[in-house]
């Protein structure tokens, strides 16, 4: 079983990154290989709504083959779990995000819903407010692919701002151990089934 998040952030090592090793920590623990792939900073466009990815149905975005899209969505179709971690910009995910979800969500359902059935979860940064919405954007990207979200204590987010501050967030630490844990879970059970 394999894992794969990305880190919606600039930084690096920052708050959304620290969000997404606490849960990646719970699920190695239980044997669960991870992959982190750094998506904030890196060239990746927006979706053009060519629909291209309906006529031609070959798992890729054709109009735009010339930033990472199609190599970070190859290792979505291929891993058993998808964390999408971003930080909130204006109450938004980050622009690499967004872009990603797009695309991965028009190339997906074109294909037959590619990325049906694996488990997703949103992981968001926040230094105060709008983090729900963001929480709301991932989810809603996993759930119209057909992939199961499982919950936490609370929704999934951390507060802080200067780097690594988000480490100060009992709450939101505790809720990505959680997360981990029910990641975990239900990956588990899942692939007990197939």
């Amino acid at each position: 079983m394999k894992v794969i998040a990305f880190n919606g952030s600039p930084r690096k090592k920052g708050n959304t990154a620290m969000l997404i090793n606490s849960v990646f920590d719970e699920l190695q623990k239980e044997g669960i290989e991870t992959e982190f792939l750094q998506l904030g900073g890196k060239d990746i466009k927006g979706c053009l709504g060519c629909m291209k990815c309906f006529e031609l149905q070959n798992n890729t975005c054709v109009t735009r083959k010339d930033d990472i899209f199609n190599e970070y969505f190859q290792k979505m179709i291929e891993a058993d779990g998808i964390i999408i971690g971003s930080p909130t910009y204006f109450s938004n995910v980050s622009s690499e995000v967004k872009a990603l979800i797009d695309r991965a969500g028009l190339v997906s359902i074109a294909n037959g819903y590619l990325i049906k059935h694996k488990v997703g979860a949103a992981v968001v940064a926040v230094r105060r407010a709008g983090a729900t919405d963001v929480f709301d954007a991932i989810n809603k990207f996993f759930l119209i692919n057909q992939v199961i979200v499982p919950g936490s204590i609370y929704w999934n987010m951390g507060f802080g701002f200067n780097e690594e501050e988000v480490r100060d967030d009992e709450e939101g630490m505790n809720t990505m151990k959680i997360l981990g844990e029910n990641m975990a879970w239900l990956l588990k059970k899942i692939m007990n089934n197939k």
